[in-house]
């Protein structure tokens, strides 16, 4: 027996890996998607939204790029990995992404080639939005410069391209290597972690309900707790969870209480020792 079959569950409720299932649509979260579904539907070129670790860009990511029509849209996902990504690696990637054949290696012929699919993609009536997931780790002049040439790309002064940038705050300082490029920022949003328990305690049953939950599993002491020592963000309120179950498990306690958060809070260092 696990946690789940003590806990009548059918999947982990608190899992870090990123599962649209378990997108929990708060005010600020639907309020973002808006405002970034507006930025790409009406060609707007260039919308960011940044938030600290934790906060839910990546899973906000996922779920717009799953929520933009694909009769409407032509979109891709690129997920930076690391800093040191050259401008050409960069356009190559886009370009791969949004359809184009065997791109060439030289930049003048694939930018040619990326104008053309672009110019193919409007033609069908589509709009072409690429979603750039950890976007700060792009800190380099010539990758600003890669992404304001692609702006400046237009047909009947309609923009042919619009890109959603999602990072950290330090998205900013990456911006204004290119004053002209961030000068293009037409929409920006910041994600914070939830200001209040209520917040918290509806994020937590949210999960739950998606897991199979049958019954209440933590007690309401302990929704202000995990609030508490989680400063309300997603990431480290699913690492509460996710240990509190198990511990809980462990111990056979039919309910999570307010002092086996504490416990736990301690030993994932959310919590200073007395």
């Amino acid at each position: 027996m696990n946690y789940l079959d003590f806990y009548q569950l059918n999947e982990q409720p608190f899992s870090i890996s990123v599962d649209n299932r378990f997108f929990y649509n708060s005010d600020q979260h639907a309020e973002a998607l808006l405002r970034l579904k507006y930025a790409a539907e009406h060609r707007k070129g260039l919308a960011v939204l940044v938030g600290d670790v934790g906060t839910g860009k990546t899973t906000l990511a996922r779920r717009m790029l799953d929520e933009l029509d694909e009769n409407q849209f032509e979109s891709a996902l690129l997920v930076v990995i690391h800093t040191s990504i050259p401008s050409e690696w960069l356009l190559r990637k886009i370009a791969i992404q949004l359809g184009v054949e065997a791109p060439a290696d030289q930049k003048a012929t694939l930018l040619t080639q990326l104008y053309n699919r672009l110019v193919e993609i409007n033609d069908t009536g589509k709009k072409t939005v690429v979603l750039v997931d950890e976007a700060q780790m792009l800190h380099n002049k010539e990758s600003m410069e890669e992404f304001r040439g692609l702006l400046n790309i237009e047909l009947e002064g309609k923009k042919l391209i619009t890109f959603i940038f999602f990072g950290l705050p330090s998205l900013d300082e990456t911006l204004a290597l290119d004053k002209p490029l961030q000068q293009r920022m037409a929409v920006r949003y910041q994600l914070r972690s939830f200001a209040e328990q209520k917040a918290t305690e509806a994020y937590i049953q949210c999960r739950l309900e998606v897991a199979g939950a049958k019954k209440q599993l933590f007690e309401n002491g302990s929704f202000t707790a995990i609030h508490h020592y989680s400063g309300g963000i997603p990431r480290l309120i699913n690492a509460i969870c996710d240990n509190a179950l198990l511990e809980g498990f462990l111990l056979k306690k039919e309910r999570i209480d307010e002092q086996l958060i504490k416990e736990i809070a301690l030993d994932l260092k959310l919590l200073n020792p007395d």
